[in-house]
């Protein structure tokens, strides 16, 4: 880890925190506004330092980190972990799909009943 006033490339830092991992998919998420730093878009080559506030809009929704640290190199997973704090919103729970029920012993489904099911599946 680095000093603290030092600054690190927001995509080496984003490998090293395992964010992303390939610095290309890193690069990519900034070169396409994925990316903030304290409120400005960051592109790949700004630097990052102890204290910023790093959002990121991925995949898997919004991603807000305190950063803690800095690292060039890609840390173990407990190691990446101390290098920020996550104040991500928790996810949205997920819903299950709806069930067709089928009375018991009313024997293998036809194939119209099958056809019926699929298209309960697809809807």
């Amino acid at each position: 880890m680095s000093d603290h006033g030092a600054g690190v490339r927001i995509d080496k830092w984003l490998l090293a925190a395992r964010v992303f991992k390939t610095r290309s998919l890193s690069q990519q998420a900034c070169a396409g506004g994925k990316v903030t730093v304290n409120e400005v878009r960051a592109s790949a080559h700004r630097a990052v330092r102890v204290g910023d506030r790093v959002r990121i809009q991925g995949s898997r929704g919004l991603r807000d980190l305190v950063v803690h640290g800095l690292a060039e190199r890609r840390l173990p997973a407990p190691e990446a972990q101390l290098l920020y704090e996550d104040r991500s919103p928790p996810p949205e729970p997920r819903s299950a799909p709806p069930v067709e029920h089928r009375e018991r012993g009313s024997g293998r489904p036809s194939k119209r009943d099958r056809r019926s099911m699929d298209r309960f599946r697809r809807s």
